[in-house]
């Protein structure tokens, strides 16, 4: 199993166009069923699942991305942060056009980026570009040696996550194997190791945060939850639920060290124009673009044919009100669920993400990574459930004018919500 593991993983980062979906599917699928087998077997062995674990991930060291742009605009970002250059005030075709300003492979990296991401300015966090800029340092101003940096940088926050991942398992009275179902996840292996997505550094600052808070240290708690929104923002989201664990004494006091600690490191890249240009950018990924939605897809179907509304029109109304969804309901789980248990928490976490996911214009697969951390420290199974069909969503990627599937699409999320459903319906039965 193992071996056939590691040519299935050599295949798709050495041997693999995205725009075969049928051969990423047949892989996909295979590892699925390989990964499923390795922890079943293997699961009272950690020592071998995590040497398993690290040569897979060990194998894409030397690719590049085959399944995403992103990097390209990394490096970018990389680069300027290496020359004192703040990425929050030029897009790249501003900077194109500044000849005192030199990029290495400037060129290469724009093409690379596709048509969008030159145009707007970057939305990374500041310690995400923090990263970038060790990449293109360490990286030797090479766009294979900065690849490889960034990679070894995320492989490294994986072996973080097992290692408090299980610590934070032992302390919730469960199984410390299930951490392998993130370690050897196909998603995760792919999207994060293979395709450079920094979902991985955020998620081993979250871990890292709620061992802390497990053993009651809530003060270094706050500095390294911070370290994880500071990486990607998704854990904003959850501020909130912590009013009922903590307390509201602890939890202001909380507030104020995540906020600190963020505002430091926010600091060196502050100017008049960053709140404008980071909030402009965020803004666009609600109401402009749309790839693998559920709701949203639901909804505009309905309003296209029985009320005439027009796309365009439609997207752009309907991302103005994700944000006050998503707030309704994290504040639902805040004061009508009482979080006054770490595993509680974890499991409002479960559901206000789904939920933030769920209405969504955008859902890349690797935005699943995040539930697939979090269900193995719940009692749901569904997000893994979806990590292994929103592969599908790349079906888009087989045609030149990037057209989804609406068929594939309904096919994935009716499966994932009748899993979850059956879930609830069991959990509640239990109860």
């Amino acid at each position: 199993m193992m071996l056939l593991s590691c040519v299935f993983y050599y295949t798709l980062a050495y041997h693999f166009q995205r725009t075969d979906f049928i051969k990423l599917v047949g892989l996909f699928l295979g590892l699925l069923v390989l990964c499923y087998k390795l922890v079943q077997f293997e699961k009272y062995n950690p020592k071998f699942l995590f040497a398993a674990g690290v040569l897979f991930r060990v194998i894409f060291l030397f690719s590049i991305p085959n399944l995403s742009q992103d990097f390209y605009r990394f490096i970018w970002d990389g680069t300027l942060v290496s020359q004192w250059i703040n990425p929050y005030l030029y897009t790249p075709n501003q900077l194109l056009e500044n000849a005192e300003i030199i990029i290495p492979h400037a060129q290469e990296l724009i093409s690379g980026m596709g048509e969008l991401s030159p145009k707007f300015h970057s939305n990374y966090p500041p310690l995400n570009q923090l990263i970038f800029g060790l990449a293109a340092i360490l990286g030797g101003k090479s766009i294979m040696g900065s690849v490889v940096v960034m990679r070894l940088i995320i492989i490294a926050s994986d072996i973080g996550i097992v290692y408090y991942g299980r610590k934070l398992l032992k302390s919730l009275n469960r199984s410390p194997h299930l951490i392998f179902w993130y370690f050897l996840n196909p998603l995760i292996l792919l999207e994060l190791t293979g395709n450079l997505h920094f979902e991985g550094v955020m998620l081993f600052f979250f871990v890292w945060s709620l061992y802390f808070l497990s053993k009651n240290n809530w003060q270094l708690a706050g500095i390294i939850y911070a370290f994880s929104i500071a990486t990607k923002l998704l854990p904003l989201l959850f501020l909130p639920l912590f009013l009922n664990y903590l307390g509201w004494k602890k939890s202001l006091y909380f507030y104020v060290i995540v906020g600190a600690t963020i505002l430091l490191m926010v600091a060196p890249f502050y100017a008049p124009e960053f709140i404008t240009n980071y909030s402009e950018t965020i803004g666009l990924w609600f109401s402009n673009f749309k790839f693998n939605a559920s709701i949203y897809n639901l909804t505009k179907s309905i309003g296209v044919h029985f009320f005439d509304a027009k796309p365009w029109e439609f997207i752009i109304a309907y991302g103005k009100t994700i944000p006050y969804l998503v707030i309704t309901v994290v504040l639902l789980f805040t004061f009508f669920r009482k979080n006054q248990n770490l595993s509680t928490l974890l499991t409002s976490m479960l559901w206000v993400l789904s939920f933030y996911l769920f209405v969504s214009t955008t859902v890349h697969p690797w935005y699943i990574s995040f539930l697939v951390l979090l269900t193995i420290f719940t009692n749901y199974r569904y997000a893994l459930i979806w990590s292994g069909l929103v592969i599908l969503s790349y079906f888009a990627y087989s045609n030149p004018n990037y057209i989804e599937h609406l068929g594939l699409l309904a096919f994935e999320y009716i499966v994932v919500f009748t899993y979850m459903l059956y879930e609830i319906s069991t959990q509640r039965n239990k109860k």
